[in-house]
């Protein structure tokens, strides 16, 4: 008889933040041997769209808010809900593993982390709170620290995590057995993702300026939402076609990528150090054939390939990143060519499925 799946704790303090149950999903869409069962301090309304069971620590009983302040601060971790038996823990986010590490010990599994980006690149994040506090002990502890990029993994060296903790696996996309078919509306570009300003927000209006005092009046359709949405919202009163569509759902995003000229992550690092990782609406771009423009730096600088499938562009240099809008927005054999470069590399590179199927092998030989 086969032998019964192994159960997988991850752990992710807010579970359901709507900006990341689409990749957080599909790290665990190949699993066959795993049965991954969330638990957090937080769950939000989306968070059944993770498609996985969900524990709220410490019950939904009176007293849980309690036990969840107890736990947060001084790492006490209520016996109410907890499941009799698990084989890892994967945690997510830095500070993720740092709140995590407590019930990983208290259950005695083992502890993996994923690092993603600003999580280990804003210094703020290691000067106060749990995780300035326990990162030490993380560390110690922590099987292996996987990092979306290898950007990301030079980033957690620099946080004192030893090399042979490391292992770099990019998250993957759902991508289609063949690439979607030419689009034949008129052009518009596209950006997904949070109004912040690693995600270059500022960059991206100055760069929409420039095109419509040149007379380029290619429209540009921006999802998603966040604190920067009072400066979209001015570009919007400002020049014409520019659309702000709010969170959009897994399908329609992959539907308005499959029809854009070109998708706009002009992403820089923040004041504050937030930076990327391997930013995820990239992978799920290329595996509808859309080409990304991207700032040549980080994880995004390691996905695209200049020329070949998307353009790269000086971060902050919006007089570049409007140039390259304005060319894949009339250049139509050009965005061609790139986009079925980008689906080929995403269905051999980023697959998801390929890409979950390694990182639950890499768990089960943690959980031995």
């Amino acid at each position: 008889m086969p032998s019964s799946p192994l159960t997988l704790l991850v752990y992710r303090d807010r579970i359901g933040v709507p900006s990341e149950i689409e990749f957080l999903r599909r790290q665990y869409l190949g699993f066959t041997s795993m049965t991954p069962l969330w638990i957090g301090r937080h769950v939000m309304p989306r968070a059944t769209e993770l498609g996985a069971p969900l524990l709220l620590l410490g019950g939904g009983s009176l007293f849980g808010g309690f036990h969840r302040v107890l736990y947060r601060w001084f790492g006490r971790v209520p016996g109410l809900d907890l499941p009799p038996y698990a084989d890892v823990l994967h945690a997510q986010f830095a500070r993720g593993g740092a709140l995590a590490l407590p019930l990983a010990q208290k259950l005695g599994v083992p502890m993996v982390v994923t690092l993603h980006g600003g999580d280990v690149s804003k210094t703020r994040n290691f000067q106060r709170g749990v995780l300035r506090h326990r990162w030490p002990e993380v560390i110690r502890t922590t099987r292996r620290f996987i990092c979306v990029s290898a950007t990301v993994a030079e980033l957690a060296r620099q946080r004192g995590v030893r090399a042979e903790q490391i292992v770099v696996l990019p998250i993957g996309a759902d991508t289609p057995d063949i690439p979607p078919p030419p689009v034949s509306g008129e052009p518009y570009h596209l950006f997904v993702g949070r109004f912040v300003a690693k995600k270059g927000i500022d960059v991206l209006a100055d760069a929409v300026r420039r095109l419509r005092a040149a007379g380029d009046a290619t429209p540009v359709v921006c999802a998603g939402d966040g604190p920067l949405r009072p400066v979209m919202e001015a570009l919007a009163r400002e020049t014409t076609g520019v659309a702000l569509t709010g969170w959009l759902p897994p399908r329609e995003v992959a539907a308005r990528m499959a029809g854009a000229c070109a998708l706009l992550v002009p992403s820089i690092v923040a004041e504050n150090g937030d930076a990327e990782g391997l930013p995820s609406v990239i992978p799920e771009a290329m595996a509808q054939a859309c080409p990304v423009i991207g700032s040549n730096e980080g994880g995004i600088a390691e996905a695209v390939a200049d020329g070949s499938t998307g353009l790269l562009v000086p971060p902050g240099d919006a007089g570049a990143l409007a140039d390259a809008m304005h060319r894949l927005a009339y250049d139509r054999a050009l965005r061609h060519s790139l986009g079925q470069a980008a689906f080929a590399h995403a269905r051999a590179r980023l697959n998801a499925r390929v890409q979950s199927a390694a990182l639950e092998k890499l768990l089960l030989e943690v959980a031995g």
